[in-house]
């Protein structure tokens, strides 16, 4: 095993160091945690709890992570946070463990960026390729999908879903689930379009543009209740992948709401 670790930082007796972590100057690393290989704490960084945290990620000064969570119902039960592969947490930025309330674990997948002051707190689950911007904050047992993008002191209420490919501009407050591929801004949030620059530059082509495009219009017009126009969109589309995804993510969860658009031109093409 190979680890540099700066002669001020404070290193405890069960934590695990992969090949190569870098640990700088006072940082405290304790509890059960294991850092992969490749980690690196630039200064400053606290990594406490039952905490996994995986190669190549890289995380800067004064960021706090695996401390208890923020919930008056927390009573020390052993809940874990688990931190993906190659991820970046930049200075300041707050991650909380699970609670048993909420399956135990806060997980944040692979190639996430986590901006400077953003929050995770407990019992979130981010998929791959997620984006915090600054101080963005989301409340407990949040859900965030592969690639989605949410700006700068956007706020999440707790029990929140955020579909795959989302975007949420910046000073948004969300209230409500944000549908997959969606751009949704303001405070209450609502759907300004779909998120064509994201989804352009994953590779999504014009007809994907349109399909979803389409699809949110039936699914957000005035005629019948949300889930009489999901049965109208799946005849619309049938078999569509990006279609069916966007049905699931609706009839995952009964009862839920959605941010929608304000009126149908919110939905025009760009």
């Amino acid at each position: 095993m190979s680890a540099e670790i700066h002669p001020t930082s404070i290193i405890g007796e069960g934590v695990e160091l992969g090949e190569d972590v870098s640990i700088g100057p006072f940082c405290v690393v304790d509890g059960e945690v294991s850092l992969g290989d490749g980690v690196q704490l630039h200064s400053h960084v606290v990594v406490t709890g039952r905490t996994t945290i995986g190669e190549g990620t890289a995380i800067f000064p004064f960021a706090s992570i695996g401390h208890r969570p923020q919930d008056m119902k927390f009573e020390g039960e052993p809940s874990t946070l688990a931190i993906g592969k190659n991820c970046t947490l930049r200075e300041g930025v707050t991650i909380n463990p699970g609670t048993a309330g909420g399956g135990m674990r806060t997980q944040i997948g692979d190639d996430c960026l986590l901006m400077a002051n953003s929050h995770v707190a407990h019992d979130c689950m981010l998929g791959d390729n997620v984006i915090l911007a600054n101080s963005a904050a989301l409340a407990g047992h949040v859900q965030v999908g592969d690639y989605a993008i949410l700006g700068g002191m956007v706020g999440a209420q707790q029990f929140l879903r955020v579909g795959r490919h989302a975007f949420v501009g910046a000073m948004s407050g969300l209230g409500k689930d944000v549908m997959p591929f969606s751009l949704v801004s303001g405070l209450p949030a609502y759907m300004a379009s779909i998120n064509v620059v994201g989804l352009k530059r994953r590779g999504f082509s014009h007809e994907d543009l349109h399909t979803i495009r389409a699809a949110f219009r039936s699914l957000f017009s005035e005629e019948g209740t949300l889930q009489e126009r999901a049965e109208v969109v799946a005849k619309q589309f049938p078999g569509h992948p990006l279609v069916a995804e966007i049905l699931a993510f609706l009839r995952a969860q009964p009862g839920r709401s959605f941010t929608g658009p304000r009126s149908s031109q919110d939905l025009e093409a760009d």
